[in-house]
């Protein structure tokens, strides 16, 4: 057996209605009473976080809010924020929302206590320090990032990098189905399969692979793979909605021990020129990448086909060549977007896209085929 380490939170809990309850929950775990509750305007508007907010206060929280967050946040977002905590005086840092405000948070409760600038941070192990106590409530069963090492901000106009640190595992997380009963189906889908690829990522990584990741990641797929439809369908279903959750933070675990590659480094150019939602771009781009990972990774998505009950027999290529197929009719039926002329993205933009993505070598190393930059535009035209 290769040598290997694995890092996850210290904790967590998986509550239905939990969020109700957050003031008790937390009330008895932290010491800590000035907090900061990092999200997004459309959960504000939509009543999700007033309850929560009670909660705390009656908790015996204070509680400051951060309601500016944006898909694919940029820095002066982090900027904002960390200047309002600090101006606060908070003590602790809650995110709750989707990836974007699990990754403002993590960074905050970094940045607050600390004097190292965002742009020395950027790469792998540059955190200094210590940070906040932080807590990580999930409000889609997508990203994972509620048990991750890793935030992903926009920098410039289009770019995106990654902050990956151990100081970014959250002290505690809450999961919370109840809490993604709203999600819209597109939503849905783009976050499940976004948690999908994670898992087979996870799975297939070069480097990093090790026997937890791997324990993990199958379960994380099994569960997206049973309850994906299921949620789409009928959004109110809890057992789906519980088995999406759990399966997306099993996935976040799988890939911040064995990193993710080739699909997510293709996804990022999307998000910044396009602002493609994270999990729709990542749906979009995993199609043409397994099909060309296909000639390195046949047999362990041979193996993964059988994690997802695929029908049928074979040799190692054709239950591969199933796998793929099976992936593809999952995504089909979520009804999201699948081509990427249908989410605005023109012909003419395809060189550029896979220049940018040839930036992210930090995913690229983890993939189990070499991809040069004329693969990545060959996988955008296919995609296309």
């Amino acid at each position: 057996m290769n040598a290997f380490e694995f890092r996850t939170v210290p904790s967590m809990q998986v509550a239905w209605g939990g969020a109700q309850r957050l003031g008790e929950i937390l009330g008895s775990r932290f010491p800590q009473r000035k907090a900061m509750l990092i999200t997004d305007a459309g959960l504000i508007k939509a009543g999700v976080i007033a309850p929560i907010v009670t909660a705390l206060t009656d908790g015996g929280f204070f509680v400051e809010i951060f309601d500016k967050v944006v898909a694919d946040p940029p820095e002066h977002i982090v900027a904002e924020c960390v200047k309002s905590a600090r101006t606060a005086g908070i003590e602790m840092v809650i995110g709750l929302g989707g990836g974007s405000s699990l990754d403002i948070a993590k960074l905050v409760a970094v940045l607050v206590a600390s004097d190292q600038p965002l742009s020395d941070m950027y790469g792998i192990g540059n955190v200094k320090g210590s940070r906040l106590p932080l807590v990580l409530v999930p409000t889609t069963a997508g990203t994972g990032s509620e048990v991750t090492n890793i935030s992903i901000i926009t920098t410039g106009e289009t770019t995106k990098m990654g902050v990956v640190s151990p100081q970014l595992y959250a002290d505690f997380v809450l999961l919370d189905a109840e809490l993604t009963i709203g999600l819209p189906q597109v939503h849905t889908a783009a976050t499940g399969i976004d948690a999908m690829v994670h898992a087979i990522e996870a799975y297939t990584s070069k480097h990093k692979k090790n026997p937890l990741s791997d324990a993990l990641a199958r379960e994380a797929l099994r569960l997206l793979g049973t309850h994906l439809i299921a949620a789409c369908t009928d959004g109110t279903n809890r057992d789906a909605r519980e088995g999406m959750l759990l399966g997306a933070m099993l996935a976040g675990q799988a890939f911040a021990n064995s990193p993710v590659a080739a699909v997510h480094a293709l996804a990022y150019p999307l998000g910044g020129h396009y602002h493609v939602p994270h999990g729709l771009s990542n749906a979009l781009m995993l199609g043409p990448v397994l099909r060309f990972n296909a000639k390195a990774a046949a047999p362990l998505y041979a193996e993964l086909a059988d994690v997802l009950g695929v029908p049928g027999t074979g040799d190692t290529l054709q239950r591969s060549d199933a796998f793929v197929a099976h992936m593809e009719k999952l995504m089909d039926e979520s009804g999201a977007p699948r081509r990427l002329r249908d989410v605005g993205v023109s012909d003419n933009m395809l060189a550029m896209l896979a220049t940018d993505a040839m930036k992210q070598s930090r995913l690229l190393v983890n993939n189990p085929v070499d991809v040069r930059e004329e693969d990545a535009l060959a996988l955008y035209r296919e995609a296309f």
